[in-house]
């Protein structure tokens, strides 16, 4: 269906000021098409969909307890239609792809990508697999090569938790967290770690073959929690040109001077610092250290970020818009979302600015979430 949203005040061209935006045929068009539906959006901000690089809330739905699963099937579905309502047109999952039993494990790896592939079949958000390997997973390297080349992995992350794991285990509460996870026993969960641990000496090949193949099929790679900037160098000497949650200023000075993108948590945000006690987010994006904020694990925490960044005052509204649009589009190598701009893809959420809350939201020219009580916009 084609639409012409009126009487809203528009995110163009990096700046707000009001326009009507007309969707066609799934994207952005320069005039409103004849019959074209009509979309009041008076008193509303209309802004381009966000883009979310890295959540994992999904493992919610599929784990809401530790030990409780859930079909990946009703999980996928019911994650697509909280994206939706949260104002994300675009999310790529972070599904952990480890050694770890249960929801981490090569079996909900699978689950996970058949459930994404039948929910994106009917439309919506557009969901996609941020693969977060885990370094010494290395008997899944195989497999992933294979989904890899077929096209069911959009971004590739190097993860290395294993060290951290192994040692936290001697602590009783830690160790029962990770085996109910992991649907194992403790004692049984301490030798998968102490396991994989041991293989540490094959690592380095593992990467290695990985980035190749990503290189060649153009994926793009990031590097999760870079602890040091050397560190940050051999990964970006694999080609992994985005470093996300860094675990020290240095790194995003680092990243940064290199001209790559750094990703942290919308909810450091929102909350005002980090949960882990590392570094702030929102003074290091007002300075330019962090170009992208994530949902992380919390979808809403998008939307409010932003809001959250202009109202400290030194980032207007699209400049913030774009640590969740435009940035993070860039840097999963889609150039076609993130701006409102003929030609683009039709995705666009509309906001109640004095609520900071979304009123629609378009993915690809349709009208995919409409708020209780907006009916009558339409």
């Amino acid at each position: 269906m084609n639409w012409s949203i009126e009487g809203g005040t528009a995110l163009l061209d990096g700046a707000l000021r009001p326009a009507a935006v007309a969707l066609e045929d799934g994207v952005i068009a320069g005039a409103a098409p004849a019959g074209a539906r009509r979309f009041d959006a008076a008193d509303l901000l209309v802004l381009p969909g966000l883009v979310d690089i890295h959540g994992d809330a999904h493992e919610r739905q599929m784990q809401p307890r530790p030990g409780i699963g859930f079909p990946a099937g009703l999980a996928m579905r019911d994650s697509a239609a909280q994206l939706l309502a949260a104002g994300i047109t675009t999310a790529c999952l972070g599904v952990t792809l480890s050694w770890e039993p249960g929801l981490r494990g090569i079996e909900a790896w699978r689950r996970t990508l058949a459930a994404v592939e039948a929910v994106r079949a009917d439309g919506g958000c557009d969901l996609r697999i941020h693969c977060r390997y885990e370094a010494d997973n290395l008997d899944a390297l195989g497999e992933l090569l294979t989904d890899m080349a077929a096209g069911r992995v959009a971004l590739l992350a190097f993860n290395d938790h294993t060290p951290g794991i192994v040692r936290r285990l001697p602590d009783p509460a830690k160790a029962a967290a990770y085996a109910q996870r992991g649907g194992v026993a403790v004692s049984d969960f301490a030798a998968l770690a102490e396991a994989a641990l041991a293989r540490r000496g094959e690592v380095a090949e593992a990467h290695a073959r990985l980035a190749a193949a990503a290189r060649a099929l153009r994926i793009p790679m990031l590097s999760h929690d870079d602890a040091t900037p050397e560190d940050r160098a051999c990964f970006r000497a694999l080609g992994a040109a985005v470093c996300e949650f860094p675990m020290s200023e240095a790194v995003a000075e680092a990243a940064r001077a290199a001209g790559e993108h750094v990703v942290m948590g919308a909810p450091n945000v929102v909350r005002g610092g980090s949960h882990m006690g590392w570094s702030a987010a929102a003074p290091l994006a007002e300075r330019g250290l962090v170009t992208i904020l994530a949902s992380d694990y919390y979808w809403p925490a998008m939307l409010e970020a932003a809001f959250v960044m202009a109202g400290r005052g030194v980032l207007d509204l699209p400049a913030a818009w774009a640590l969740v649009s435009a940035n993070p589009a860039q840097a999963a190598g889609l150039p076609d979302r993130g701006r409102i701009a003929p030609g683009l893809r039709g995705d666009l959420v509309l906001v109640d600015p004095d609520r900071r809350a979304p009123v629609a939201t378009f993915c690809q020219g349709r009208l995919a979430w409409l708020a209780a009580g907006a009916g009558a916009r339409i």
